[in-house]
């Protein structure tokens, strides 16, 4: 019996103009959603006004499956605030510079094809969902909610000062401009911080970031310990330490924990070596940060502005993401890496196969 068109499952897609190509991402999601016998897809687009949140909200209640998210790491951001606890999945598409969340669960980002299938044919997994409520200088409390990473000091400030037209250029390497922007205003944030209820200790450093996943763009793994589904949030503190400071962080992040804990026996050299002082680590499931001036923030990569303080916390398994059929990091990658592969062979041969009837025809024309 055939199944009735108003039960067939559907998918929203909420995307943001000025990131995607919406001719090419309607074509392939038109097809991908044929081809799976759902219903026509129901589109969305972001505006200044709403990043997400609300149109996310209106495809809740018209009842769909799995909310497509088509754009940089804010709007992905934007739509998971507004699907985490309803138990309506996201599907990525990254269209963005960081791609922070599609980076960290091994998702795919440089095929919007391989994205697209994800969204009919993943796998569901529940991961954390971070929340924050930020204390502006006069009193007004926001709260909102992040995928990756918030930040307070100077990743904050660069990231502001990083140039959007440098990012659509140069992609991630444009927050190395942003960093160098925000040198002059380098000093340490002077803050007073507690975990889990703990009583308020003193901190004085250059950056604290609160995080749900730890790798950054670029390969570097700044909270080695950070998994999105383990119901804990990482606090990272970067704390320069003498003329050799940002140096001992730099070795910290992208030698000892991008590079030496990847095998075993990279783990035993830092189990030997001498603890780098200069980047201190706490985790927990709640977090207070009271700055003795207001400070920049940032979520996911996007500016948010001044806090004078910060409520983090946790809401665990909160979130459904399509993910691949896979299990292991590895898969992913030779999963990925097969596709790729089918992709170029399947290019080859069809160049191959056009000059080949170029030259049959040339030799019909000399004959």
């Amino acid at each position: 019996m055939p199944t009735p068109r108003n039960s067939k499952p559907k998918v929203a897609v909420v995307y943001n103009p000025i990131k995607v190509d919406l001719a090419k991402l309607k074509k392939m999601v038109t097809a991908a959603a044929k081809a799976a016998d759902w219903a026509a897809p129901i589109w969305f687009s972001t505006t200044k006004e709403d990043a997400g949140q609300n149109v996310t909200g209106s495809a809740i209640r018209r009842g769909v499956a799995v909310v497509i998210a088509a754009g940089g790491d804010g709007t992905v951001r934007a739509v998971a605030e507004a699907l985490g606890g309803s138990g309506v999945a996201l599907a990525v598409v990254s269209a963005g510079t960081g791609n922070l969340l599609a980076r960290n669960l091994d998702l795919p980002t440089g095929s919007i094809r391989d994205s697209v299938e994800l969204a009919f044919h993943g796998a569901d997994h529940a991961i954390d969902l971070g929340m924050v409520e930020i204390v502006r200088d006069n009193d007004e409390h926001e709260k909102h909610a992040f995928l990756v990473m918030a930040g307070l000091g100077l990743d904050a400030k660069m990231i502001k000062n990083t140039s959007t037209k440098l990012k659509k250029a140069v992609g991630w390497l444009a927050y190395v401009d942003g960093i160098a922007r925000s040198i002059p205003e380098l000093k340490p944030v002077k803050l007073r911080f507690s975990v889990d209820g703990s009583p308020n200790r003193s901190l004085s450093a250059h950056t604290v970031i609160i995080g749900n996943c730890g790798s950054l763009p670029g390969g570097l793994l700044l909270m080695p310990e950070a998994q999105p589904d383990d119901g804990i949030l990482d606090m990272a503190a970067l704390i320069p330490r003498g003329r050799f400071g940002w140096l001992n962080i730099w070795n910290k992040i992208a030698w000892e924990n991008g590079v030496l804990r990847k095998s075993v026996i990279g783990r035993r050299i830092i189990d030997l070596s001498k603890d780098v002082r200069d980047v201190r680590y706490a985790k927990g499931s709640d977090l207070n940060m009271i700055v003795d001036t207001p400070e920049e923030f940032q979520l996911d990569g996007d500016d948010f502005g001044l806090a004078k303080s910060v409520h983090a916390w946790v809401e665990p398994g909160a979130l459904i993401v399509r993910v691949p059929k896979v299990h292991t990091r590895a898969e992913v990658r030779a999963h990925s890496k097969a596709r790729s592969q089918a992709r170029t062979t399947a290019r080859t041969t069809a160049r191959t196969t056009a000059q080949e009837k170029a030259r049959s025809k040339k030799a019909t024309a000399r004959e």
